[in-house]
């Protein structure tokens, strides 16, 4: 069954990426017409869509960073056979 789902998604893959950009497009509309920014605590928080690249960026931060320690606690496929 989830075998199937999966199926479905990548052969829908352009629509769903069509899909994802139209919501991040009224996400930022939403942040830059309809949100309040009276109340920001600093100037960063007052640009249009900073949180969301702010998760953009500590997403990436952490597939980087988990990147280099699985990188250097990768062993050798042989390392028992040594």
């Amino acid at each position: 069954m989830i075998v199937d789902f999966i199926d479905t998604l990548r052969r829908h893959l352009p629509l769903l990426a069509k899909l994802g950009l139209a919501l991040l497009a009224l996400l930022l509309l939403w942040d830059v017409l309809l949100l309040d920014k009276s109340y920001a605590h600093s100037a960063a928080e007052k640009l249009p869509g900073f949180w969301s690249m702010f998760g953009l960026g500590a997403a990436l931060v952490i597939i980087v960073v988990a990147k280099i320690i699985g990188g250097m606690l990768q062993t050798d496929e042989d390392y028992y056979d040594k």
